[in-house]
């Protein structure tokens, strides 16, 4: 049994999804339904049966006559957003000693949320040596880091009923972004915190260990500092003073715990894909120089990027957040350690929450022990688990104004 699951399992894969077309799976309904009823040879529909069967054997020796070969040059773009279709282009060209015919793209085995939106698109004809461009335009409907199969380019001639030729081009990976709506203002608490270093690459905010005067030597200072030229002029040793560096470092941490089942498991993924395009607006919003962003991912594990305050660090958290995936088990008590350690050099940060219960208050207050400035959003329809009445710093918003474009300011 195993060895004809193995046998008979690819070969109707083969036949159902590749070679027999949209209008071909019509005719073998049609075959078995006039075979059934052809008892009687004299009865109309055995000429039926024998019209489809003759066109099934003349169909299938022309198309291998016809069979393309072809060259083919392409790519797809290995960034896209969410549902915003995107094009990649197929150079064919012909190398056989005959034309093609009727040549057509085709992706065959696409992840559920990915769609090819011009299967239909197709060259009518191709003469010896000649090249013609073919558009593949597809749409991802969920954020995500696809694997797409081979682009098939084959051919359906004489009519449309089968499909010939195996020419491909290597599969490829597309990195699907996260859609979001741009904020229009973020209003974050800040303060400035030593950063230990050295200089660092924003903008605007923050300052460098610049030289600022001479003071008298103090006992286990660096001997480095020492400015021998005014030692020599007073007498006794003199240092040189700098002004350490201070920056605005500000954290960005995604909640990616989803629990329960069924139908709450679906809300609370329906939140957290609220809770990631949330995330990308607010850094975004944050990463325009003025501050250092780093971004933590809160699951099972701690996930930590740590950027250098250019717009290239914006990208890379879009690509993180692409692959982010929720976590089953509350991972706080986990990694509450980490995250305090981790806040030891962060001015502020931004917590995108998905709840509000115990778990994640005793995160929050080891941050604030740890001396970062905290403002914290909740997305979540609905009562959280504990109420936010009396809790600082704390707003909660709902799926929708997040997936809508509503919420402009936080």
């Amino acid at each position: 049994m195993g060895y004809r699951s193995r046998i008979i399992g690819p070969m109707y894969r083969y036949f159902w999804r590749f070679k027999l077309t949209p209008t071909g799976r019509w005719i073998v309904p049609a075959v078995l339904l006039s075979a059934v009823g052809s008892i009687d040879i004299g009865a109309p529909i055995y000429q039926v049966f024998c019209a489809l069967i003759a066109l099934l054997f003349i169909c299938e020796p022309i198309g291998l006559l016809f069979r393309p070969q072809v060259d083919l040059k392409g790519k797809l773009p290995s960034k896209v957003r969410v549902d915003e279709p995107f094009t990649g282009n197929v150079l064919i060209t012909n190398t056989s000693w005959k034309p093609a015919f009727d040549l057509m793209v085709g992706m065959f085995g696409l992840p559920k949320s990915v769609e090819l939106l011009n299967r239909d698109r197709y060259i009518s004809s191709l003469k010896i040596g000649e090249s013609e461009s073919l558009p593949v335009t597809l749409v991802a409907h969920r954020r995500g880091v696809y694997r797409l199969p081979p682009i098939h380019i084959h051919s359906t001639f004489p009519f449309n009923l089968m499909r010939f030729g195996d020419c491909k081009l290597p599969a490829q990976s597309v990195t699907v972004l996260p859609a979001y709506h741009s904020l229009e203002y973020v209003d974050i608490p800040l303060s400035l915190r030593y950063q230990p270093v050295g200089t660092l690459m924003t903008a605007n905010v923050g300052s460098s260990m610049e030289y600022i005067g001479n003071r008298e030597y103090s006992p286990g200072e660096p001997t480095r500092h020492l400015d021998f030229r005014a030692w020599a002029r007073v007498g006794r040793p003199i240092v040189r003073e700098y002004h350490e560096e201070y920056s605005r470092r500000v954290a960005v941490i995604l909640d990616t715990f989803v629990p329960g089942r069924g139908r709450n498991r679906a809300a609370g993924e329906a939140g957290l894909e609220a809770a990631i395009s949330l995330t990308a607006a607010v850094t975004e919003s944050l990463s325009t120089g003025e501050f250092l962003l780093d971004f933590f991912a809160a699951g099972p594990h701690l996930h930590v990027f740590r950027s250098t305050g250019n717009q290239s660090s914006f990208d890379n958290v879009l690509e993180i957040l692409a692959a982010v995936d929720s976590s089953r088990r509350d991972p706080f008590a986990q990694i509450s350690p980490a995250v305090a350690e981790e806040m030891q050099h962060i001015s502020t940060a931004v917590c995108v929450l998905l709840d509000w219960d115990e778990s994640r208050r005793r995160l929050m207050d080891r941050m604030v022990e740890a001396g970062c400035a905290l403002k914290v959003i909740v997305v979540r329809n609905g009562e959280t688990t504990l109420p936010l009445e009396g809790a600082a710093s704390i707003e909660q918003v709902t799926t929708d104004s997040v997936t809508s474009g509503q919420l402009q300011e936080i």
